[in-house]
């Protein structure tokens, strides 16, 4: 797929969410009721959320366009990757994204699932015989948290979480000049992290949230930082973009059979549907 192609699949996905979310902005309220118009009569309380102790589930689907720095190898054969999202939008396709999030109570369980397939035609080889090496990566990354909101205003959420970071990365190498077929291996390793999610109400519209985590494990290190600004267009609808940055540093022990030390960070677009 041209990065022409995605451009135009990314503005029919949002356009599709706003079909969705804008009935229920024309609808309006559904049970209006003729007030009681006795002086004395008691006015309806509304159930706060400290009150509410249902289940609600939140389905978020996404597009993610990151750019890819750093350095990664397999065997031996280390090379440094520097590609912008524009770059990389050209000769990858992107998989499935999309985070679940379910909360009775104070208790949140959100989980996120990333597949993505990277490439970069023409690396920078840290051996000096050799003039380059074609990169293509396949990431999955699925992370399972657990946690206990601490403020639950109208204004201010905040949650503290905690989980696990699963990733499957698979990496071909492709030499100049040649070497054999190249070098395909991949590796599965789980990280423990922990972290904090905040939500901000800037209108009855504009919802600001900040989220990141850190730990490790598997990896040395493993964290990510994610900033979105989302617009309300209906009452279970809400449309959200910003930026997303994730760091790892993976690797074997000597000798250095798999290493992959990079950060992925760019623009992220989806949809918020509340289901309950």
């Amino acid at each position: 797929m041209h990065s022409s192609d995605k451009i135009w699949f990314t503005a029919a996905v949002l356009t599709l969410a706003l079909l969705v979310c804008l009935p229920a902005v024309a609808q309006g309220p559904s049970d209006l009721t003729v007030q009681d118009q006795t002086p004395n009569a008691p006015a309806p309380q509304s159930a706060g959320p400290a009150d509410d102790d249902g289940w609600h589930f939140a389905i978020s689907p996404y597009l993610w366009f990151p750019g890819m720095s750093g350095t990664t190898g397999a065997l031996g054969h280390n090379v440094a990757v520097h590609a912008s999202p524009g770059q990389i939008l050209s000769h990858f396709h992107i998989g499935l994204m999309g985070n679940v999030e379910a909360r009775k109570g104070h208790f949140v369980m959100p989980i996120d699932f990333i597949w993505v397939k990277l490439q970069a035609d023409r690396g920078l080889p840290e051996e000096q015989d050799l003039s380059s090496i074609q990169l293509k990566v396949t990431e999955t990354i699925f992370t399972p948290k657990v946690g206990y909101r601490i403020v639950d205003h109208e204004k201010v959420k905040i949650d503290s979480l905690v989980g696990l970071r699963y990733w499957h990365l698979g990496q071909s190498l492709n030499f100049q000049p040649q070497i054999f077929n190249g070098v395909s291996t991949s590796q599965n390793w789980v990280d423990g992290v922990a972290g904090m999610k905040f939500e901000f109400a800037l209108s009855p519209k504009a919802v600001m949230t900040v989220a990141g985590d850190a730990g490790g494990g598997g990896a040395a290190v493993d964290y990510q930082v994610v900033g979105l600004l989302g617009y309300r267009v209906g009452k279970k609808c809400i449309l959200q973009a910003g930026y997303r940055y994730l760091d790892v540093n993976y690797s074997t022990n000597p000798p250095a059979l798999f290493l992959f030390d990079a950060h992925m960070s760019g623009a992220l677009m989806g949809v918020t549907f509340n289901l309950k």
